[in-house]
């Protein structure tokens, strides 16, 4: 189950999946592809980026990078291989993966996201695997759909946030219909536009356990979930506005969360986790987390 890719020396011939399959998002992560900040630069198309911006952000590229070193420092020593996407001048936000595509039981589906220059890095990312030889199984192209707004909570439960602008119902609906039809509990929820993605309210800890922002989130999407047996942790708004929600599972135990945000590690802490804190503030600023820089590529149950 390998394949080539370009991996941390830049250079073909590491080792790449040839089968992409998640079907929960705190199964065990050992594969994952994210992209080196070459270009970041703060692009004013989400509300927290347009707040960095008038507090005076200017990206650091240098730090960036150092930054995103450590988290692949960080994967790598949960033994999780990492694999890079080749970097593009014109696309400033590839570093934030997550959003282009996502791996599914049955194969890597390639999305349709909303802004222009994001729809681009879709065709980049399919281009890139299709070189390779590993082309996604589907591609969305009937409405909207970005990565952050899709949780494969656990094995059987889909979680779609539909905000009708990064992701809108057409594009929900593509998506969702193999779950659909293969018997999945599918979990619609709308939200206002200036919270820009599912992901930066609500991410899954373990197969019962979520961060969720409940100063936002609508009281009857927190009852549907806490319905379906997954306990809640309280993350405040000011929290997950630092993006202190935005985190990756790397087995339902150790979590990768950004540095700063003592009350979400206390609080996952207690409730028997192993928070990892990572310095990410580069690309937060830009309104992206460690959720949104990773697109796992396979997880294994058990």
């Amino acid at each position: 189950m390998k394949l080539d890719w370009h991996g941390e020396d830049g250079g073909a011939g590491a080792t790449i999946i040839r089968d992409f399959f998640v079907e929960g998002e705190s199964d065990r992560l050992t594969d994952v592809l994210l992209c080196a900040p070459s270009h970041l630069e703060p692009v004013p198309c989400c509300s927290v980026t347009r707040e960095s911006l008038r507090k005076g952000l200017a990206v650091s590229v240098d730090k960036a990078e150092r930054q995103h070193r450590a988290l692949r420092g960080a994967l790598a020593d949960h033994q999780v291989r990492c694999h890079l996407l080749p970097t593009h001048a014109d696309l400033p936000d590839l570093c934030f993966t997550r959003d282009t595509g996502v791996a599914t039981p049955w194969g890597l589906v390639a999305l349709n996201p909303a802004m222009p220059h994001r729809a681009r890095e879709a065709d980049h990312v399919a281009q890139a695997l299709s070189r390779l030889g590993a082309r996604p199984v589907r591609r969305i192209c009937e409405g909207r759909i970005e990565g952050g707004d899709i949780c494969l909570a656990r094995r059987g439960l889909l979680i779609l946030g539909i905000s009708g602008e990064r992701t809108d119902e057409a594009g929900a609906h593509a998506f969702a219909e193999p779950f659909a039809a293969n018997g999945w509990d599918i979990l619609r929820y709308a939200f206002d536009p200036h919270f820009l993605h599912l992901d930066t309210q609500f991410c899954m800890l373990d197969a019962h356990h979520a961060l969720a922002c409940v100063d936002v989130l609508d009281d009857a999407f927190l009852a549907a979930v806490e319905a379906r047996g997954i306990t809640l942790l309280p993350v405040s708004y000011k929290e997950a506005r630092g993006l202190g929600c935005n985190i990756l599972s790397i087995d339902g135990r150790t979590i990768l969360m950004g540095a700063g945000h003592d009350d979400v590690a206390a609080r996952i802490s207690a409730a028997g986790f192993q928070g990892v804190a990572l310095d990410v503030s580069q690309f937060a600023a830009c309104g992206g987390g460690i959720h949104c820089m990773t697109m796992p590529l396979r997880r294994t149950a058990g």
